[in-house]
């Protein structure tokens, strides 16, 4: 896998103007966006897309790895037995997407202490916000018990007589540890970053910037998709039935978190107004 690019603190005019519609979107509508704003949120844009794309790439690599593995089976036509490479491949698709994803969270954080290198002063938090602050406990419960579901389903697995499918779960819990313990450590060094900011109006940013980056940490997606990647279809009914109803529940739950939760601006301002 080659490097990732050198944080680039040039911005092009449509970033500002993506800034200044973000500034808008969050009740800073009297603030002019800044170059600086402008690149600390072209680089965390680009870091979710490319963190999208590779979850795509799983799915979809996953799929083909299992209409592979039921073509060359012989329930479907094939003579040979379930093959170990498909899942071999899989395994390596989810340690690249792990790594991937702590590279791109270094690099958003390489642009930020770039950025801040910059300003000839700082301003700084009266009360440097923590994880109640800044993730809050709804989203906070539902990352736990979205884990935990997710290593349920694994574990439940584990139970099941196929040697295939116990392989797979064995690679989901080993994936759901790597990724929990990924989330944790990035989550500890977001609440512990230094502020980017020169004023009132940047530090409320930064503070929304920091709630949306926890919020964006705790999302189900890998969690939801490793056991669907790799056992749905492969498993016993009873197995792909309780996989279904762990991400529907998950899908309702955050549903209702989102509307009843304030949002960014509202606790980034509660954040500020702690003196």
């Amino acid at each position: 896998m080659g490097a990732l690019p050198e944080p680039d603190l040039s911005v092009r005019p449509a970033d500002l103007q993506r800034a200044g519609a973000w500034l808008v979107r969050h009740g800073l509508a009297d603030a002019r966006p800044t170059p600086l704003l402008a690149a600390r949120l072209a680089a965390r844009r680009r870091a979710r897309l490319a963190d999208h794309v590779m979850l795509a790439a799983l799915i979809i690599a996953a799929a083909l790895a299992q209409a592979y593995d039921r073509l060359s089976t012989s329930a479907f036509g094939g003579f040979q037995p379930h093959r170990a490479l498909p899942l071999l491949v899989l395994m390596a698709l989810i340690a690249g997407l792990v790594l991937v994803q702590s590279l791109l969270d270094w690099w958003v954080r390489r642009v930020d202490r770039r950025v801040g290198a910059t300003l000839s002063r700082r301003a700084a938090h009266p009360v440097q916000p923590g994880w109640r602050g800044v993730l809050g406990l709804p989203y906070a419960a539902f990352a736990v018990a979205t884990f935990a579901g997710a290593t349920a389903l694994g574990v439940s697995a584990l139970t099941v007589p196929d040697s295939t499918v116990r392989y797979a779960a064995f690679v989901i819990l080993v994936g759901l540890f790597g990724v929990a313990v990924g989330a944790a450590l990035q989550l500890r060094d977001l609440l512990a970053r230094p502020v980017v900011a020169e004023d009132e109006v940047s530090l409320t940013a930064d503070v929304i910037m920091r709630v949306e980056d926890a919020r964006e940490l705790t999302a189900p997606g890998v969690p939801w998709a490793l056991p669907l990647v790799l056992l749905f279809g492969m498993a016993p009914g009873w197995w792909n039935a309780a996989a279904l109803i762990v991400v529907v529940a998950g899908l309702v739950t955050l549903v209702v978190i989102n509307k009843r939760t304030p949002p960014s601006v509202t606790v980034a301002r509660q954040a500020m107004s702690a003196r």
